[in-house]
Formats: C-alpha cells, sequence, structure tokens
C-alpha cells in the first residue's frame, strides 16, 4: 500500500510489486461490489479525500515546481486538469470570471483564458475554470 502514491519512474522505493500510482486499489475495487462492500466504498471515500487535500495544497504551493508535480501526480490517478482555453464558454461547466471585449466576432462567446484551473474525476466535474470570456465589441 504505500507504493500506491509513488510514480512508476522514481527509482525510490520502487518495487515491481508495488500498484502503480494509476491504479489506485484499482485491483481491489474491481474485485469487490460497491455496493455490497463497505471496504471499497472506503477506499473511494479515502481517494476523494486525498484528491481534495491534493487541490487544497495545489491551489496553495508557492513553487511552480510543487504544483506542477501535484498536478502530475492527480492526472496520474485520472484527475485532469481543466483549461478550455479557445473552447465555445459553456456556463454548465464554465465559471465566468471576466470578460474582454473583441472586435473578432468569431471569438465572441469563446474562453480568452483560463483565471483558475478546473478539475475533473473521468466524468465528475470537481471544480469548473474560472474563464474568462471574449464579448462582442459594440460597434455604433
Amino acid at each position: 500500500m504505500t507504493a500506491w502514491f509513488n510514480r512508476q519512474d522514481d527509482p525510490i522505493g520502487a518495487n515491481p510489486d508495488d500498484v502503480p500510482t494509476g491504479e489506485i486499489a484499482a485491483h481491489l475495487i474491481a474485485a469487490a461490489d460497491a455496493e455490497s462492500n463497505p471496504e471499497v466504498q472506503r477506499l473511494r471515500d479515502e481517494r476523494a479525500a486525498l484528491i481534495q487535500l491534493c487541490l487544497y495544497a495545489l491551489d496553495r504551493a508557492r513553487s511552480c515546481g510543487v504544483a506542477v508535480r501535484i498536478e502530475e501526480g492527480l492526472a496520474d490517478v485520472g484527475v485532469t486538469a481543466l483549461r478550455p482555453d479557445g473552447e465555445p464558454f459553456d456556463p454548465a461547466r464554465h465559471e465566468a470570471g471576466g470578460t474582454v471585449s473583441t472586435s473578432d466576432t468569431t471569438l465572441a462567446n469563446t474562453v480568452a483564458e483560463t483565471e483558475v484551473v478546473g478539475f475533473a474525476d473521468g466524468d465528475t466535474l470537481l471544480r469548473a475554470p474560472v474563464v474568462t470570456v471574449y464579448t462582442a465589441q459594440d460597434t455604433l
């Protein structure tokens, strides 16, 4: 169990029998039915708590290297960063933090910039990205 959070390419404590990072207890979860096995639910709850703790630490990381490593670790367990720059703005998936006007009408209602990175765990949105949205410039 100690190797659940070790990177596969990390030689420190590497053991070929250890479970790779991206498979946190996957063999245990796959082997049991979550509804009838409280141990599986406990593992899922612990995983969710660890992910939330990582997001908390990521938001407060002062070192770019630490932030990158936390984001890589989250990606290793299936939690993806959401940076929707250039995508159409979708209020169901994005939180508008501001707008910027543009004379290019093809950019209207498109994400100009991601202010705060969002995260998803598979299909589950953990945190919507906060974005700046292009708006059409008023012309008279």
